[in-house]
């Protein structure tokens, strides 16, 4: 992609409301656009980055055994109505009414619709375990939308629902996506601590959020600082056998502020190991049984033959809030280090003087050799100034950049930079090439 033809409208400065890190970049990079409060236009750099963040959720999740589907925006308020929540849910929900006077809502979550579909086709165990995924835009009307895609309005979320037997095999499923999202935050240079959640309006008895640090998250949450440095299971791991895993990293202490026993904290928690740290919420996994199944009358025929109410359990991921999750937690005073599974470029090739024929045969050989090799690549073809040049490739964030001059050209040598250490080496391009490849 040449830089003089993509879309991304830098900002020198981020505008004056944006009062966080991530929201601040994302404006000056040209990511988003605000057009509404708590709305927001996804440009081109956001847009890729945001699905690549999607794919990694999705492989994720199917890794685990869940099955992609796709449910509307739009839900019917009967189906709310059945399971209760309806009035019970509060004034986040939008409430629409349609020109027949259909009574419709735009979904916040999807219990109930996922729930109406598995009642309308599965009858039997035979067909469980069953897990339905989709990832859907989603809409909750909040009172303060604030801190850009962190606490919007509309946002793009993951949710799973998972349709299980008995509590048993429900819990199995739990344990499925607990490791999920270890793996999950993992592949996006996250360390995702789990802690024990009050459970809200998705109900249930079981709740854990999936906690990322950063010094300017949004709450307080205390841990065992063991918990931050455990690898996360891997894709060897065992699917049908994971209450190791859960039980490892549930039998350390790891809390929101909400949620937060001081004197257990103490008890529990070598003094050593006791981290009390700022963090961000990007993942939340309930398991609740039959609280929507029952007055949903979800059942299917059990082993011995009579109708019994299946256990659920749900799993969401904010996948467009995972955008500022990832910057909160890498960035420095020039702009974001993307981690290199979701960055939206994988290489900037700057060319430093673009009337330069040499250099630019030079520049156009390396991004033809790149993108041979796969590689997603940004070239900067414009006529900028190099130090506003190199003020954008750090500002976007793009893992590596790969800097083509004159001299350069003259000496056989280019500069190439990571991006998240500031490291710079001068080489050949072929040896460059080499090793980005």
């Amino acid at each position: 992609m040449r830089l003089s033809r993509f879309f991304m409208p830098i900002l020198k400065e981020a505008p004056s409301d944006a009062q966080i890190v991530s929201h601040q970049l994302m404006l000056r990079a040209g990511m988003i656009k605000q057009e509404a409060a708590g709305i927001y236009a996804w440009l081109p750099l956001g847009l890729r980055v945001l699905n690549r963040i999607e794919q990694i959720v999705r492989e994720e999740q199917e890794r685990a055994g869940a099955i992609e589907l796709l449910m509307p925006t739009l839900q019917l308020a009967d189906l709310w109505r059945e399971s209760g929540r309806y009035e019970a849910y509060g004034p986040e929900m939008l409430r629409i009414t349609d020109r027949h006077e259909r009574e419709l809502l735009y979904g916040p979550t999807n219990e109930e619709m996922v729930t109406d579909i598995f009642r309308g086709f599965v009858k039997s165990y035979k067909s469980l375990p069953l897990n339905l995924f989709h990832i859907q835009w989603k809409f909750r009307d909040e009172r303060r939308p604030r801190f850009g895609v962190m606490r919007g309005r509309e946002f793009l979320m993951k949710d799973a629902y998972s349709f299980d037997i008995d509590e048993a095999a429900a819990r199995k499923a739990y344990n499925r996506m607990f490791a999920a999202y270890l793996n999950t935050f993992a592949r996006m240079g996250l360390k995702a601590v789990p802690m024990r959640a009050d459970t809200g309006p998705i109900g249930g008895d079981l709740s854990h959020e999936f906690i990322v640090l950063a010094e300017t998250g949004e709450s307080q949450v205390f841990c065992d600082r063991r918990l931050v440095e455990m690898p996360p299971p891997g894709n060897d791991v065992d699917w049908d056998d994971l209450q190791g895993v859960f039980d490892e990293r549930t039998s350390m202490y790891a809390a929101t502020e909400e949620m937060h026993d001081a004197a257990r904290f103490e008890a529990e928690t070598p003094e050593a190991d006791r981290l009390t740290a700022r963090g961000i919420e990007v993942g939340h996994i309930f398991y609740f049984g039959t609280k929507y199944s029952a007055p949903m009358k979800a059942k299917v025929a059990g082993p011995d033959g009579k109708d019994t109410e299946v256990h659920m359990g749900s799993y969401g991921v904010g996948v467009s809030r995972l955008l500022g999750a990832i910057i909160e937690a890498s960035h420095d005073e020039s702009g974001i280090i993307w981690p290199d599974a979701v960055a939206p470029f994988d290489v900037v090739v700057i060319n430093l003087r673009v009337s330069d024929e040499a250099v630019c045969v030079a520049c156009e050989a390396a991004v033809e050799a790149l993108e041979a090799a796969g590689k997603v690549v940004l070239y900067d073809d414009t006529d900028e100034r190099p130090g506003g040049k190199f003020a954008t490739a750090d500002l976007i964030g793009v893992p590596w950049q790969l800097t083509i001059g004159p001299k350069g050209v003259a000496e056989g040598v280019v500069e190439l930079k990571r991006r998240a250490t500031g490291e710079k080496q001068t080489l050949s391009l072929d040896a460059a090439l080499e090793l980005l490849r």
